[in-house]
């Protein structure tokens, strides 16, 4: 399956789900992928990535960035607290906030920077305890925590257990966004995006079907 063929998806999955066609959002999931597969990717028009790293992506996107001016990047992995200043110079969205300590450290840059990218609260739908997230019980004052130190909350992310059925993930992960009056969903990865966006999905990460097996 390549760039297309997701694309063609995404859309069929946008009208069965009565959404408008081209409003979810398809970020390509480039970890650890070539920079000759993402210059393919680049090349067939497509811009909004995501990265697991913040090392890894400084070896790869600033290069991209000068030849591409309307690249998006998205953080899609977990963040260490002394790379908070890394991320917020390359990412434009960071979709893994998962604690009071990174959200302090946040706040801080924005004060000092006066800019900030958009974030995503990951939440540990699954509450595994070897995964980052915040729990589901502590997601409403989470939210309320980040408000009142004026972080720009644009959505909430999960990774279902890869042994449960999404859906059910999914559905909560929309509950917590609509009793929270937040805008944005990212879930939904290669095997289940269709289902993610009948659930509501406004961004989908998409890697091996786009790119092929790593």
């Amino acid at each position: 399956m390549q760039l297309s063929r997701v694309k063609a998806l995404i859309n069929k999955s946008e009208l069965t789900a009565k959404k408008k066609i081209n409003s979810v959002e398809l970020i390509a999931v480039s970890k650890t992928q070539p920079d000759e597969k993402i210059e393919v990717v680049l090349k067939e028009g497509h811009r909004c990535f995501g990265e697991n790293r913040v090392q890894e992506a400084y070896g790869k996107w600033p290069r991209f960035k000068k030849h591409y001016s309307d690249i998006e990047l998205h953080l899609i992995g977990p963040l260490q607290t002394n790379k908070t200043r890394q991320a917020f110079d390359l990412f434009d969205v960071i979709q893994t906030l998962d604690r009071l300590k990174l959200a302090k450290s946040f706040a801080n840059l924005v004060q000092e920077k006066g800019v900030c990218p958009s974030l995503f609260i990951q939440v540990n739908t699954g509450e595994e305890p070897q995964k980052a997230g915040v729990l589901p019980k502590e997601l409403d004052a989470f939210v309320k925590e980040c408000e009142a130190m004026d972080l720009p909350i644009e959505g909430l992310m999960c990774i279902p257990p890869i042994d449960d059925e999404p859906s059910l993930h999914f559905a909560l992960l929309k509950k917590m966004k609509d009793r929270n009056n937040i805008k944005s969903l990212s879930m939904g990865m290669s095997a289940d995006f269709e289902t993610a966006i009948m659930f509501g999905a406004t961004h989908v990460r998409v890697g091996s079907a786009i790119f092929g097996e790593r």
